[in-house]
């Protein structure tokens, strides 16, 4: 298929992802540029779920995407590979994966509702990994659209690299159709006929296309020295000029073009395509990528280049229980051959490229190479994982990791049938193999499997897709917070065991003096301080076993106990009837009784939360803290926003992902980490014992 192009080189490739707030219309309007291309025959719904792009049964059912998908779509000299990223929060793993293999990130942006959380998120990524971006107003046909509003809006919040390159006719229920700004060419969609025609600038927009383009030329101007003089000298610059300098300054991220159109309506999709042709970077501009010379072992930066030997990035994974494994990946220098033998070189093991393919949502197209710059697939490569690069044997260098978020947001996986933790294990662990931004985790104490991810409907989704792809109904529900117990006073007991029953008997007799460990430490320490043989030699070390045997039960709630020191240090035995089962036995009965005397109190685990919010949150995020039993303990400027340090029981912040999104309407995100154990208050001791007794029944 891609062979059919006339000249199939690096410059003829253009890589854009589709990036922004969920529900803004970046799978329509990928649909629509498939439609308008003639890729498709039909425009597909994501209503009907008919949609090329969320083919995933989930997707489907919750008409929202959750992973990325690729659509290349071929005109007649230049292929565009769109990469349509999930808009939610809680699939930031696919927007760090999907960015690996664009040179242009596209912001889709609503007309109605303007700059949401996903808009900031997605402009800060593109900052962060210096991803030149674009814009596009979505949804100019819906009542309240306003493309002047929200073109207002983006200039405020992101500063004047955003520049509009075309300006919609009519609106609303009147919009028909886009003007070119720098060829001043407007375009008007018939959409009963689903002609286009071109035609003059209406009078009445005259004004403002002369303004946009003042802009433009003087965004351009400022990204180089001779424009500069040249604008300065002549005040104007010609078409060609603003061409390739829009092209550099969206390439250095300089300018941000704006362009808009409906997806539903597909009015707008010509001029689309038409400037991402003209204005949007191909991959020879796209930024150098990181890697490391495993041979001389230091840091290189490779250009995207079709004459080097073979190198490409494994961005993506899809582990199917029916189709098996499929690698996504970009290639970064050389080409792609279909049957060639490389190097996984993170593993040090050889795969073989066989059946490489190009994909379009779930279609594979199968292909005899593919180019440096281009994405292309490849199913059932034995060893190679998200993240590994794939080279020539001679070309030993791997490409930088993606940093991928903590997982914020736990939850325990039961199933509903018993026996079948087994399943449920081998399907969470083909699952990672497509996400590696959730964990899974054990909590041997409360013999639970715990599952971590960015958020609830992140972790919805996992449980879901255990049940859809692997047949295993489970249920989620929250961890059990780990408690702990330990003692505040010390006590000296005795502890005997004394049975008689025809026979031999059963003695053993201690004196145990317990206390808390001074030194921090949580595991017991037993010390042996008996003096005369009170308690022979040999059966002290079945004190001690005794002993360890019951600090996993204490005696408030049944919790562990830590920071136990237990001191032996007298008793007496039968010369007949001691054993060292019998010894057990005292050691256990002493343990019950020096607790109960010792003042033993209920731990709690502490989390130290960090948060990172805008200014305007901050009031009443430090309000939520407090009520949360959490004491603040540092507050800095980070960037724009400000980075609040906190110290909370791990009790109360166990739905924290979803209370944070809500209190900052999606704009502050957290970490959370586990620092130490205190003592519960009094106040809330009989509700967490009341918790606990709650869990075990």
């Amino acid at each position: 298929m891609a062979g059919l192009m006339k000249d199939y080189s690096i410059k003829n490739l253009r890589n854009v992802g589709l990036m922004g707030h969920n529900g803004t219309g970046k799978t329509s309007l990928a649909e629509s540029i498939l439609y308008y291309s003639k890729i498709t025959d039909r425009l597909g719904k994501i209503e009907d779920g008919t949609t090329v792009l969320d083919f995933d049964t989930e997707e489907k059912k919750r008409q929202f995407s959750i992973a990325l998908s690729v659509a290349p779509i071929e005109l007649d000299h230049v292929k565009i590979n769109l990469i349509d990223i999930p808009g939610y929060a809680d699939f930031q793993g696919e927007c760090i994966e999907g960015m690996r293999a664009v040179d242009v990130g596209m912001i889709v942006v609503s007309g109605v509702s303007g700059i949401k959380a996903g808009t900031e998120r997605a402009w800060e990524y593109c900052n962060k990994i210096k991803l030149p971006r674009t814009i596009f107003i979505n949804k100019l046909d819906r009542e309240n659209a306003s493309f002047d509003k929200v073109l207002a809006s983006l200039k405020e919040k992101f500063g004047i690299s955003v520049v509009p390159i075309q300006y919609p006719i009519g609106e609303e229920d009147n919009f028909k159709g886009v003007i070119n700004i720098i060829s001043k060419q407007a375009r008007i969609y018939d959409v009963t006929t689903k002609k286009i025609e071109i035609l003059d600038i209406p009078e009445e927009l005259m004004g403002e296309v002369e303004k946009c383009k003042k802009m433009i030329m003087e965004a351009v101007a400022e990204t180089d020295e001779a424009l500069l003089d040249k604008y300065f000298n002549e005040g104007e610059l010609s078409d060609e000029e603003i061409y390739k300098g829009l092209i550099s300054g969206c390439a250095s991220g300089d300018i941000a073009p704006v362009m808009c159109g409906s997806a539903t309506k597909v009015i707008g999709m010509d001029s689309l395509i038409d400037d991402i042709v003209e204005c949007f970077p191909s991959p020879e501009y796209a930024i150098a990528q990181k890697a490391l010379d495993v041979v001389k072992n230091e840091e290189v930066f490779i250009n995207l280049d079709q004459e080097k030997p073979f190198s490409a990035l494994v961005f993506k994974t899809i582990a199917d229980p029916f189709v098996g494994k499929i690698s996504f990946f970009r290639v970064i220098t050389g080409e792609a051959k279909d049957d060639m033998t490389v190097l996984n070189v993170n593993k040090e093991k050889s795969e073989k490229l066989s059946h490489i393919c190009f994909i379009r949502g779930k279609t594979q197209i199968p292909t005899k190479k593919i180019i440096a710059g281009d994405i292309g697939a490849i199913s059932k490569l034995q060893y190679t994982s998200t993240g590994d690069t794939l080279a020539s044997p001679d070309f030993k260098i791997m490409y930088d990791k993606m940093n991928f978020p903590k997982a914020v947001c736990s939850m325990a996986v039961i199933p509903q049938a018993k026996g079948d933790e087994e399943k449920i294990s081998q399907a969470l662990n083909k699952l990672k193999e497509e996400d590696p931004v959730f964990v899974i985790s054990r909590d041997i104490e409360n013999a639970e499997i715990i599952i971590s991810g960015l958020g609830e409907t992140h972790i919805n989704i996992i449980s879901s897709k255990i049940k859809g792809k692997f047949g295993v109904d489970v249920v989620l529900s929250l961890p059990k917070v780990p408690y702990k117990e330990t003692i505040k006073g010390f006590a000296d007991v005795q502890g005997k065991h004394k049975k008689q029953s025809g026979g031999h008997g059963q003695y053993g007799d201690v004196v145990i003096k317990f206390e808390a460990r001074s030194d921090g430490v949580e595991d017991l320490e037993f010390i042996d301080n008996v003096v005369g043989g009170a308690v022979p030699r040999n059966f002290i070390p079945a004190v001690e076993k005794g002993l360890r045997d019951c600090i996993s039960h204490g005696v408030l709630a049944g919790c562990p106990v830590i920071g136990l020191r237990a001191i032996l240090h007298d008793g007496s035995y039968h010369a007949v009837d001691s054993s060292e089962m019998a010894f057990k036995m005292a050691a256990s009965i002493a343990y019950k009784k020096g607790l109960e005397q010792a003042n033993p109190i209920l731990l709690e685990p502490i989390m130290k939360v960090e948060i990172l919010l805008p200014n305007e949150y901050m009031g009443d995020v430090i309000a939520d803290i407090n009520k949360k039993r959490g004491r603040i303990i540092g507050m800095e400027s980070e960037g724009e926003k400000q980075k609040v340090t906190s110290e909370v029981p791990l009790a109360e912040v166990r739905k924290y992902a979803t209370e944070l999104r809500s209190l900052t309407q999606g704009r502050g995100t957290f970490t959370k980490e586990i620092v130490r154990y205190e003592e519960v208050p009094e106040a809330e001791l009989s509700k967490a014992i009341e918790s606990i007794k709650e869990v075990r029944k």
